[in-house]
């Protein structure tokens, strides 16, 4: 397995940066890393290796703002959070469909990583794709009433009163991650009062955008998810109209894979016990026919695995 560097530049001119992961034989597909909010790729790369390890090539990297993809100055970065989907996922693809012309393209999503596989039309060039914790981000579909007060704290207080004091949103000291571009966190926010999240932004445009994605679509929750809940998972996935989605329900202590959560997929610990299944389905979806049509949209939220 080999690593090294890469930077593409996003249809803006804006320079981001990831890290590509060879396998020591050639790869039998290329599998892009969508990464989730205020996260930067070091998180993914025990999956990418592991991805290495299976035979495919894997993309990481950080959106605008975030990790080796963020400017000297953070307050000086005009930045929302659909120009990750738009812009920057948007890049990636185009970067890998030039690197790597004759490989098939996966993807990996981790929260709004995975919310771009829907809104992205660069998707269209996806053989197949592997939703993590994504779901409908509105507040109100947070079970839990202690946890749904401090993120609606954090989002609506003290994010915002933060912005505008520093002109970014300092994420590390709020328990959001990486820090966050001030116009990144304000739509974020934005949407979160919503009751269908993005899909009631006007501006958006969500609900076309993921009707017309027409690919095999993995869709990944557990159930110590205290945000990514499989109310607020099926509510995201029911707008995938025209794709062939599988819905997989996850309880990690009946896995044996230890606490998941919302990150902990992609952590080493989980990942021994969770990603030899994901390995296997990106797998099968390569090696299965490329159907002229797609069959239309089937949730099992109460698939357990």
């Amino acid at each position: 397995m080999t690593s090294e560097p890469v930077e593409f530049s996003a249809a803006d001119g804006y320079t981001l940066r990831g890290t590509l992961w060879s396998p020591d034989a050639p790869p039998r597909a290329l599998v892009l890393i969508h990464p989730a909010t205020a996260v930067p790729e070091r998180l993914y790369a025990g999956f990418a290796r592991f991805l290495t390890e299976r035979g495919f090539a894997a993309l990481t990297y950080n959106y605008r703002g975030i990790g080796a993809s963020r400017p000297a100055r953070l307050s000086a970065l005009h930045a929302r959070m659909r120009d990750w989907v738009e812009l920057d996922v948007g890049a990636a693809i185009a970067w890998a469909r030039n690197a790597y012309a004759s490989l098939p393209l996966l993807a990996v999503g981790h929260s709004v990583g995975g919310h771009a596989i829907g809104l992205s039309a660069g998707t269209a060039h996806l053989r197949a794709a592997v939703m993590v914790a994504a779901h409908a981000g509105s507040t109100r579909l947070i079970s839990r009433a202690g946890e749904r007060l401090k993120v609606r704290l954090i989002l609506r207080v003290l994010g915002p009163l933060a912005s505008t004091l520093l002109g970014y949103v300092p994420g590390k000291r709020l328990g959001l991650g990486e820090d966050l571009p001030a116009g990144v966190f304000r739509e974020w926010s934005h949407w979160t009062t919503l009751p269908r999240y993005f899909f009631d932004d006007p501006t958006l445009g969500a609900a076309e955008r993921f009707s017309k994605q027409q690919l095999p679509i993995l869709a990944l929750g557990f159930d110590d998810d205290p945000w990514a809940n499989p109310r607020a998972i099926d509510l995201l996935v029911s707008y995938l109209t025209r794709a062939a989605v599988e819905r997989r329900q996850i309880d990690p202590n009946a896995a044996g894979s230890g606490p998941v959560g919302h990150m902990g997929f992609f952590r080493s610990r989980p990942g021994a016990v969770l990603w030899p299944a994901v390995a296997d389905w990106l797998a099968h979806a390569l090696d299965a026919p490329r159907a002229a049509g797609r069959p239309p949209l089937s949730i099992a939220a109460g698939n357990r695995a």
